[in-house]
């Protein structure tokens, strides 16, 4: 089982990227994968779950979007209008079958290495 997120990289506020996660092993499609992400000094927080529904946190809606790609075997997350506070280090996750509790780091079994997301002028 192993997850691997890509697509991190410096872009300037406004900008857009998109961060991938690829899973391998098993099929993603059957489970919950949630983004987190982690800023220097800060604890890791729930960015968005994708399940049978999606969920955001209120920082992000309307600017992030989370997709999957079942043939693929990897979730999105489309990042629009990225500001300097989405600067992180971003991981996936998945072990859950919803996004039942999807905040709590604890539910997950299967975590990415990270991908570093720096947001500047």
């Amino acid at each position: 089982v192993q997850l691997v997120e890509s697509g991190g990289g410096l872009v300037q506020p406004g900008e857009s990227l998109t961060l991938s996660c690829a899973a391998s092993g098993f099929t993603l499609g059957n489970y919950a994968t949630t983004w987190f992400r982690q800023a220097p000094g800060q604890e890791r927080e729930a960015v968005s779950c994708i399940a049978t529904t999606t969920y955001y946190r209120d920082s992000v809606k309307g600017r992030f979007t989370i997709s999957r790609d079942n043939e693929k075997n990897t979730v999105y997350l489309a990042i629009n209008d990225p500001k300097p506070e989405d600067t992180a280090v971003y991981f996936c996750a998945t072990g859950p079958s919803l996004c039942y509790e999807w905040l709590n780091s604890r539910m997950y079994s299967y975590w990415g290495k990270g991908t570093q997301v720096t947001v500047s002028a």
